[in-house]
């Protein structure tokens, strides 16, 4: 009985997404991921017991059913992509593997951009990589599968669009052919793979820049002609790092220099223990007993309306101050003659124990 509620559910859920026009692959994953007894049976059950329609005995095969159903619903949308891939290969007709999809219309999904850029998927990176290019002045225009994302983004003027990145005509919708960079940013793997495959096969001009969350996939995506492949996992660390560096007085240029060799070199670093620290030959931290504060002037305070020379921090305390931010502008590197008001934000160089002492020249 359980295999025939998934069946027959999966069945009807995946025939509404294909009426509605959605491609077999979208067809095929929205069926699988329905096809588990919903929360909604429990209270038409009960409803059923409380008015003596459905037998008791009915009723506990209705629960164990639905809990198996339910068991088996992650394994089924894990799966989901692996079947959709399958159902591709199937011999059907060229209008249920594509849908009846808004592309189909008359007109460009690039408005006659050339050399534009395209993004696929608008989730945090793409959203984020839109921004960029409005600021950039770069024409975009971006691919999304969330239909209520799409409607929201169009009345803001954004250039998007509805459809199966995976589908070769939703990319020549678009301009693949003629587009200069393509970004892939969408979280499923496979689809991930077989876009990838897409744009190379229309666009082998384009430089394909492909967003995956785990290492495991960069082999893949580059065998499948991905130019630049990100992976989050890695790029997170990369992002600490760099801010750990900082925090102990690395030189700026070092810390983009180790970056930049840690990109080049596809992440070795991060995978092998055993890689040698000559990235880094002179980052030594000799600054132990070291550190840099901020403390903003209260009215009042000794240093309100003293200026730096007759404050004399270095020679009673053993402090720098290194910068002043007033009404959001920045000193940086003050002379003598600077005075300090209150309400200034002091940035101040020195060991520790000589910054608590002066804690009370600011309060």
């Amino acid at each position: 009985i359980t295999i025939g509620i998934v069946i027959i559910k999966a069945l009807v859920a995946g025939l509404a997404a294909l009426v509605l026009g959605f491609p077999i692959r979208t067809t095929v994953m929205v069926g699988l991921a329905l096809a588990q007894v919903g929360e909604f049976s429990f209270i038409l059950a009960l409803t059923g017991i409380e008015y003596k329609l459905l037998p008791e005995a009915i009723y506990q095969m209705f629960l164990a059913c639905s809990v198996l159903t339910m068991a088996l619903s992650p394994f089924m949308i894990a799966f989901s992509a692996r079947m959709a891939d399958l159902a591709l290969r199937l011999p059907l007709p060229e209008r249920f593997k594509a849908g009846a999809t808004p592309w189909r219309g008359t007109g460009t999904g690039h408005e006659g951009h050339h050399h534009h850029l395209v993004i696929v998927g608008y989730g945090v990176n793409g959203q984020n990589m839109a921004r960029a290019a409005d600021m950039a002045k770069i024409p975009y225009t971006i691919i999304e599968m969330n239909p209520e994302t799409v409607r929201r983004e169009r009345e803001k003027g954004v250039s998007i669009h509805y459809g199966d990145a995976t589908q070769e005509a939703v990319l020549e919708f678009v301009g693949i052919e003629t587009a200069k960079v393509a970004v892939i940013a969408i979280n499923d793997n496979t689809a991930t793979r077989r876009v990838t495959e897409a744009v190379r096969r229309l666009s082998p001009r384009a430089h394909l820049i492909v967003r995956t969350r785990f290492f495991s996939e960069m082999g893949p995506l580059y065998a499948l002609g991905a130019n630049e492949v990100i992976p989050e996992e890695f790029e997170t660390s990369v992002e600490i790092f760099s801010r750990v560096l900082g925090k102990y007085l690395i030189p700026r240029e070092d810390i983009e220099r180790f970056v930049a060799d840690v990109r080049s070199d596809g992440y070795r670093m991060f995978r092998s223990l055993s890689r040698e620290s000559s990235i880094l030959p002179e980052m030594a931290f000799d600054f132990p007993d070291v550190e840099i504060n901020s403390f903003r002037v209260s009215t009042g305070a000794p240093m309100d309306g003293t200026t730096l020379a007759a404050a004399d921090l270095r020679k009673k305390y053993g402090i720098t101050i290194l910068a002043i931010r007033r009404n959001g502008s920045l000193e940086p590197n003050p002379d003598g003659d600077a005075e300090v008001r209150a309400g200034d934000l002091l940035f101040v160089l020195g060991s520790p124990d000589r910054i608590a002492k002066a804690v009370r020249m600011f309060k």
